[in-house]
Order: C-alpha cells, then sequence, then structure tokens
C-alpha cells in the first residue's frame, strides 16, 4: 500500500492523504480542513473503490460558484497518484 499526499486548490481543505493499494484501490482517505462530515462522508463511501471508479463519480463536481469542490480535487490527486505508477 501507499501513501499519497496532496494540497487541493480553490477549496476549504488543505490537504488530503489518499491509501492505494496494490491495486489501486482506496484503503483510506484522511483531509486536513474543509467540511469534516461532508468529507468524513466521502471518505467512507470511497474506501474500497477502484481509484478509477471514485475520478468517474468524482471529477467535475463544483462548489456554489466555485468550478471545484473538494470530490473533485480528490479526483484530481488520485489522477496525479496514479500517473506516478
Amino acid at each position: 500500500m501507499k501513501t499519497y499526499t496532496f494540497q487541493p486548490r480553490g477549496v476549504c481543505s488543505q490537504e488530503m492523504r489518499v491509501d492505494l493499494d496494490d491495486q489501486g484501490v482506496i484503503q483510506g482517505l484522511r483531509v486536513i480542513g474543509g467540511c469534516s462530515g461532508n468529507l468524513q462522508g466521502i471518505g467512507v463511501l470511497v474506501k474500497g473503490m477502484p481509484a478509477r471508479e471514485a475520478i468517474r463519480r468524482l471529477k467535475g463536481i463544483g462548489c456554489g460558484a466555485k468550478n471545484t469542490s473538494c470530490p473533485d480535487q480528490l479526483a484530481l490527486g488520485l489522477e496525479k497518484a496514479l500517473a506516478q505508477d
């Protein structure tokens, strides 16, 4: 298992740490900052999900008038994590 850490941009959260196993399945998500309850909920929902499926579901979600959101930033971070391997 490998942990990827990234800083989201344009959202309230300041850091995301995602654990991916050797098959690219999300084993854990920890977020510093942001809406705690919502982000804990997202973490529970994506646990056990292939990263590519999480990207497909979360990429492009906005927050209010912003063209990004914490879920979108997670998707972008997952894309970068998968590109590293």
